[in-house]
């Protein structure tokens, strides 16, 4: 190819005519346009015309294709060359590639073996990954009758348990296989250390990683959008012949065992290939009826169902005794993202601008949420484990989360003040589903109160400061309190708003204002906490002045209010430099103390 007449462009896919374009010329090349991070396509010098193209998911080479009737190996072998130098500015080294059986010669030239086949495709990479992938395997190797569970357990539910038990007992040894993909709710190492912990009293039972071999978003993307299409058999075909050439014979599996599955189409799809090709390589294919609660279906969507509709009480009915702190942290982030996502707000960060602020936005807020997970976990298993709960060891965790924040943000105080509320709030309420079993609103104000009560005072915060100068209380003081407001006033408000949308004379009201009943509810709550909370973060920002500008322009609102009412709030704000951060902090404790107690 002479570079003189050809040259590569990105293809930026959030741009809608780009998008088109490069989705035509994939569909005239008899392909579909994937999830993708990053595409190139080859043009003429200045022209407008697509001759070749392809793009990276991930560490993945996919959606490979040359122009009809032009068919230069060239052409093909420059895009290549292209996103493989391209990965490697990424950092990306170990690379897999997607494509037609008819292109397994030429990018075998390029470094590249194959690691599966279907009939419509392969998968290759180009380096010994695999290899390491087996010899670990390998270690785990035993010569009995051996039975594999490839899960997702996102998350582990008694679901999974029961599977696992029945599987147990049909083989000497079972090797449990965890998803290593992020792409779901809960990361990987959550869901590994989920499974660990459900399994550890069966003595012939082993927990172990699928890596990016099975069920991975190279080997069977379809998973993770749970789409149902003509490339599905495709790719799921791929997985099972990965299974059977690499896993089975390096872990000498002679069962696989699979749960029943009565809803999902695309997992009743791979169940069924799976049972007429798995015993044509001598594999045996065992499914065990799914577990039932009364006529209830034990399913891991089921439960993260009733995460999303905030009831940590039916959630937990489905889960595995030892997951319960993973669903309490889980909803304190369900909270951070939920008042983070509410768009649009009054001098805050959300998705449309940065409100009254020049040192944050979306993307930040976001990252600072992921950075504290994990610390939400640490202090759920805390709570959940702890015979009685010492400030000491909350205080470890709470530090080293700060630490993590910041350095998510570059030094921005995103969440530290979120961060201590629903901190307080995550250990308490994992420590009363261990020791009762619920968690009622009596109880978790009380055990907040008692934990809060042991933090010394704090000193040289902005909020100490506001609080002494304004002689009004802080953060700790209204935690010491058991955040009266709270249960007395904003979660009954949050309640009443949502039985109030339940009634379709005023979810239609509603829905001619702003087309989202949910939205609406969590803007009218968070009007409300304004009205009422003395938000230290506005006295900072601008005293008793702009405090009570703020506490009357949200009073007044709630006596009737639009989103474009809340978009000319935000603008005042804006010019006003009013930001509520402290309020809209408690909207996030509302929220998750709402989906807390029974």
């Amino acid at each position: 190819m002479h570079n003189d007449v050809y040259e590569i462009r990105q293809m930026p896919l959030s741009v809608k005519f780009v998008r088109q374009q490069v989705e035509t010329f994939l569909m005239q090349n008899d392909l579909r346009l994937a999830p993708m991070d990053y595409y190139a396509a080859v043009f003429e010098h200045g022209g407008e015309e697509m001759l070749a193209g392809g793009g990276l998911c991930g560490n993945v080479i996919k959606c490979i294709a040359v122009k009809k009737g032009l068919r230069e190996a060239k052409l093909c072998l420059t895009i290549i060359s292209h996103l493989i130098s391209t990965a490697s500015s990424y950092g990306l080294h170990h690379l897999k590639i997607y494509t037609k059986p008819e292109n397994e010669k030429m990018f075998e030239s390029l470094g590249f073996q194959t690691i599966a086949k279907s009939e419509h495709a392969i998968l290759q990479e180009n380096d010994n990954s695999l290899s390491l992938f087996k010899k670990r395997l390998s270690e785990m190797k035993r010569d009995v009758p051996t039975g594999i569970i490839i899960l997702n357990a996102n998350p582990f539910t008694k679901g999974h348990r029961y599977l696992i038990e029945q599987a147990s007992r049909r083989v000497a040894y079972l090797i449990v296989m965890v998803v290593e993909e992020d792409l779901s709710r809960f990361p990987y190492v959550e869901r590994r250390i989920m499974v660990e912990a459900g399994c550890q009293d069966l003595p012939n039972v082993s927990v172990c990683s699928t890596d990016s071999y099975a069920v991975s978003a190279a080997t069977f993307p379809t998973y993770f959008l749970k789409e149902l299409d003509k490339a599905t058999d495709t790719q799921i075909m791929l997985d099972l012949d990965l299974f059977v050439r690499h896993i089975a014979p390096t872990l000498n599996i002679q069962t696989r065992f699979v749960g029943s599955e009565p809803t999902d189409p695309l997992t009743q799809r791979y169940n069924e290939l799976m049972r007429g090709y798995l015993p044509t390589q001598g594999i045996a294919v065992e499914e065990i009826p799914r577990l039932h609660q009364g006529n209830i279906h034990v399913s891991a969507s089921s439960l993260r169902g009733h995460l999303k509709a905030h009831s940590l009480q039916h959630a937990s009915a489905l889960a595995y005794p030892t997951t319960i702190p993973y669903l309490i942290a889980d909803l304190a982030c369900q909270s951070l993202q939920e008042e983070l996502d509410l768009t649009p707000k009054p001098g805050l960060v959300d998705k449309h601008d940065n409100g009254a602020h020049t040192d944050m936005d979306y993307e930040m807020m976001e990252r600072s949420i992921k950075a504290l997970r994990p610390y939400f976990v640490e202090l759920a298993l805390l709570g959940w484990d702890a015979d009685k709960l010492h400030v000491s060891d909350v205080q470890s965790i709470g530090l080293r989360a700060e630490k993590a924040m910041f350095e998510a943000t570059k030094g921005v105080n995103t969440h530290k003040g979120a961060l201590f509320s629903l901190g307080l709030t995550v250990v308490v309420a994992a420590h009363l589903m261990r020791q009762k079993g619920k968690i009622l609103a009596d109880d978790l104000q009380d055990g907040i109160k008692e934990l809060a009560s042991q933090f010394p005072k704090t000193k040289g915060t902005h909020g100490s400061e506001v609080a002494s100068k304004h002689n009004m209380e802080g953060a700790l003081a209204h935690a010491c309190k058991g955040y009266p407001d709270l249960f007395a006033k904003w979660l009954p408000f949050l309640k009443n708003e949502e039985l109030r949308m339940k009634n379709e004379e005023s979810a239609n009201a509603v829905r001619s204002l702003s087309n989202d009943s949910s939205s609406f509810i969590l803007h009218s709550t968070l009007l409300y906490i304004m009205s009422t909370l003395d938000d230290t973060n506005v006295y900072y920002r601008r005293g008793e002045e702009g405090a009570q500008i703020m506490k009357r322009e949200a009073a007044w609102m709630l006596d009737g209010f639009s989103m474009k009412d809340i978009e000319a709030m935000n603008k005042r704000f804006i010019a006003e430099n009013i930001s509520p951060g402290g309020s809209a902090d408690m909207l996030a404790l509302t929220r998750l103390v709402q989906s807390l107690i029974e």
